[in-house]
């Protein structure tokens, strides 16, 4: 605040210094003289407080109006079938009983796609599937596989469903 009295002090100077040369060049014009003055002051004075204002408050960035107008982005719905594929894998990994009824049948829809483009046929059951598919994706996906005994025996695990997917993705 202190540098916004200098200025307009600085600036009262100039003026003053203005009004005197003008009272020596023209003598007789003192009323005008002293009104231009008044205003050359007034106006200064304006600029110093606007500059000051400015830099205490200084504009934001956005108007709240127009913040307001702004549409809401829309909310991201998560696809349904990427939520029930995790729910599976998790559920797949730690019960053997959702792992032969909830993952299976995903397992086998994928190695069934993935041996069609070899021109394999997984139900087939045949050597070159078995060896397409590997010891522990051929027992998952099995066409003849026994579901558990014990339902709430442990699934694969998260290493195993880590093998599993590894295989699926190399077919």
């Amino acid at each position: 605040m202190i540098h916004a009295v200098l200025r307009w002090v600085g600036f009262a100077l100039l003026a003053t210094i203005a009004l005197v040369a003008a009272r020596m060049i023209w003598p007789g014009r003192q009323e005008l003289e002293l009104d231009l003055f008044v205003l050359a002051l007034g106006t200064l004075g304006l600029i110093v407080l606007a500059s000051e204002v400015r830099r205490i408050a200084p504009p934001a960035e956005e108007s709240m109006l127009e913040a307001a107008l702004e549409p809401e982005p829309p909310e991201v719905q998560p696809i349904a079938e990427l939520n029930r594929l995790d729910r599976e894998l998790t559920m797949g990994s730690t019960r053997a009983f959702d792992l032969h009824y909830r993952l299976r049948p995903v397992l086998r829809e994928i190695a069934t796609a993935r041996l069609e483009r070899r021109g394999l046929n997984l139900d087939s059951g045949s050597r070159a599937v078995q060896e397409a598919l590997g010891e522990d994706l051929w027992e998952l996906t099995d066409p003849d596989r026994v579901p558990p005994d014990n339902r709430l025996a442990p699934g694969l695990g998260l290493e195993g469903l880590d093998r599993t997917i590894t295989r699926l993705e190399r077919l």
